[in-house]
């Protein structure tokens, strides 16, 4: 691997877009998803970055972009049409000792942005290194259609309980608590607090009363072995 898959803390740091159009549209619009403080450099901002700016969304700047505005971000995205203005902020970033993405170009790259499918605080990054953004998105929307668009919600609710089953399950039987959790909770209609409280609780319940299990062997076939014949009972048992 060329690029350390990593998740970057946003919260209370500065990001700083420095472009024009719909390029540095969509990177603005990445980033509002995020607690960052998002900065753009835009001497001609688009309707929508004057909206987000009237929202107060992000600090919009109307002028070229310099050596101490960078300085103080964790990170810069180069998102101008014009190659030229991307290679000179590319050049201040790291004047400035900040990591900066130049769209279209990951040979100057210090990070790039994967495709991303978002089931906050749920995020699975997918990446390809820059040779193949295509293949990214198409990864990306078959990993979408697996995971339940609220499984966000879910993944809240057990953090809120995580101390309480921490203090009354050890290892094995906690981890065999929150597979359980999380296979009926992804199938369950309410998903207010309250009835996922209520759920996390009786299960709870359950699995303190509960043995040791017994062991079980599952034979799985797949044909000649091929692993595409697998049946979906199949893998979700070897899941």
């Amino acid at each position: 691997m060329d690029y350390l898959p990593i998740f970057v803390s946003t919260r209370g740091r500065r990001a700083i877009v420095v472009g024009n159009g719909l390029l540095a549209e969509a990177k603005c619009r990445a980033l509002l998803k995020t607690s960052a403080e998002v900065v753009l450099f835009c001497e001609e901002p688009t309707s929508v970055m004057l909206q987000w700016h009237d929202e107060s969304r992000l600090q919009l700047e109307m002028r070229a972009c310099d050596v101490p505005d960078l300085q103080t971000a964790r990170l810069v995205y180069a998102a101008s049409e014009c190659d030229q203005d991307n290679a000179r902020i590319a050049r201040l970033s790291n004047e400035a000792g900040v990591w900066v993405n130049v769209v279209d170009c990951p040979d100057v790259c210090d990070f790039i942005t994967p495709a991303i499918v978002d089931r906050d605080p749920v995020v699975v990054a997918i990446g390809t290194e820059g040779t193949a953004p295509v293949l990214a998105q198409q990864i990306k929307l078959d990993v979408e259609s697996m995971l339940p668009i609220h499984l966000g919600v879910v993944a809240r609710a057990a953090q809120q309980f995580r101390h309480r089953v921490r203090q009354l399950l050890p290892g094995l039987p906690r981890r065999r608590f929150w597979a359980h959790f999380f296979q009926q909770s992804t199938q369950q209609a309410d998903l207010s607090p309250a009835a996922l409280e209520g759920t996390l609780s009786k299960l709870l319940a359950v699995h303190q009363q509960r043995a040791a299990p017994e062991g079980k062997v599952i034979f799985v076939g797949a044909g000649p072995g091929d692993p595409d014949l697998l049946t979906v009972k199949a893998r979700r048992m070897i899941q």
